[in-house]
């Protein structure tokens, strides 16, 4: 049925998204039994799909791009693709082919006195659900994912990359065709209205767990709305904090990159915290860095006072992630300082030190309660594929099931596997 039919009966619409995921429980039911080696031949089959289709997905591309004008800045970057987007979304999934199973893995096994030997079996979730906005590369990310995981995927991506996300998902399932899987093994919900969402979260029967990723105003409906378990990637309110023993020249570089590199993503730093004792030497170099690669400067009282061009940072700029060329700073008193500030403001997503204390590190990373927490490198390096994951689904700033980047491993379950002889319970 076509979007358009579907549209105008809005009385078949929760039927309509139960048929897609009906498809993708029989999907997941023989993805899960899949060998390894399948697998692996489709995800190199999609990667070839994606190079081989560039220039339709450019052309996608190019179409949600003009009618998405009224974007912010951050949201049409994460929107644009280009050659070298499309080929790292390929390459992406070469890597992903490349990855050992993390199905059938023996995540531990003992022999009980009874001579039960007793086996937690790595198994994959089921069918997942992925609720996105603007990145049309999370369709070929969480696809690819979901399928090295043995799960069947249903991918309702944002109106504003349809387009984009339709090219990218019919390039996925004729990988899946080469190798002889289901095509329902990919699928998106084949209708842009925003109810169907609601109908997507009440399938508790069908769908094992639900990933949004985007905003703050989706993260919150679908943790709200779902009956379904979420692994939720919230806000991306990350700091740098500059320690007293941080070489300048490091901090500067680390600084300017977390910050500029892209505004737009959610590793980007949004706050710096610099150590009081270094302030006079440290700071002024930095803040002259961030304003020369164009970054709005907001401050305490006390940075203001070594730079004209730091504007008053008022309450709410701690508790925000910009995506934007803006840039809270704040001077703190040492390293405990910068622990509470950032336990108490940050989003638990990426937490970055800079420092040549091995001590003051080694705290920072204890104490800090975030998904990720670095020593003396970018916040920009939150991200599956630079932890070697391939791509990712998204950053998971909670504590159950999954936390910071989730991969193919973080998209499985375990069971357990118990093998007797006889042995009856007394």
């Amino acid at each position: 049925m076509s979007a358009t039919a579907a549209e105008t009966r809005p009385g078949d619409l929760a039927g309509e998204v139960r048929a897609v995921a009906l498809r993708a429980r029989a999907a997941a039911s023989e993805l899960a039994l899949a060998a390894p080696e399948r697998k692996s031949k489709a995800l190199a089959a999609m990667a070839a799909a994606i190079r081989a289709a560039k220039a339709e997905i450019l052309a996608a591309n190019a179409r949600d791009m003009a009618g998405a004008s009224g974007l912010a800045p951050a949201l049409r970057d994460r929107l644009a693709l280009d050659a070298a987007r499309i080929e790292a979304m390929a390459k992406g999934l070469d890597e992903i082919a490349a990855m050992p199973d993390p199905v059938g893995r023996s995540l531990g096994e003992w022999t009980r006195p009874n001579g039960l030997r007793i086996v937690r079996l790595s198994v994959p979730l089921g069918v997942v659900a992925v609720i996105y906005e603007s990145r049309p590369n999370v369709t070929a990310d969480a696809g690819a994912l979901c399928l090295r995981a043995g799960n069947a995927a249903i991918l309702r991506g944002g109106s504003e990359s349809v387009q984009s996300s339709g090219a990218i998902l019919a390039a996925l399932r004729r990988g899946l065709r080469e190798a002889g899987l289901p095509e329902d093994a990919i699928q998106r919900v084949p209708v842009q209205d925003r109810a169907a969402v609601g109908h997507l979260l009440a399938l508790d029967d069908l769908i094992d767990v639900v990933i949004p990723r985007g905003g703050r105003a989706l993260i919150e409906r679908v943790a709200a709305e779902s009956r379904i378990p979420v692994i939720k990637h919230l806000d991306g309110n990350c700091h740098t904090y500059v320690d007293g023993a941080a070489t300048l020249e490091m901090a500067r570089r680390i600084v300017v990159n977390a910050k500029m590199r892209r505004t737009g993503i959610c590793g980007a730093t949004e706050t710096l915290l610099v150590d009081r004792r270094v302030a006079k030497t440290h700071l002024p170099p930095i803040l002259a860095d961030l304003a020369a690669a164009g970054c709005e400067l907001r401050g305490d009282a006390a940075t203001q006072a070594l730079d004209p061009r730091v504007k008053p940072a008022s309450d709410g700029d701690w508790d925000t992630e910009y995506l934007d060329a803006i840039i809270a700073v704040k001077q703190v008193e040492g390293v405990e300082e910068a622990i509470r500030h950032i336990n108490r403001h940050g989003s638990h997503h990426t937490e970055a030190i800079v420092t040549e204390d091995q001590a003051a590190a080694d705290r920072f990373l204890a104490a800090i309660d975030a998904g990720i927490v670095i020593h003396n490198s970018s916040t920009q390096f939150a991200d599956g594929g630079e932890f070697g994951m391939g791509a990712e689904i998204g950053i998971s700033t909670g504590k159950l099931h999954a936390r910071g980047p989730v991969g193919a491993e973080q998209l499985t379950s375990y069971k357990y596997v118990v093998r007797g002889s006889g042995q009856v319970r007394p």
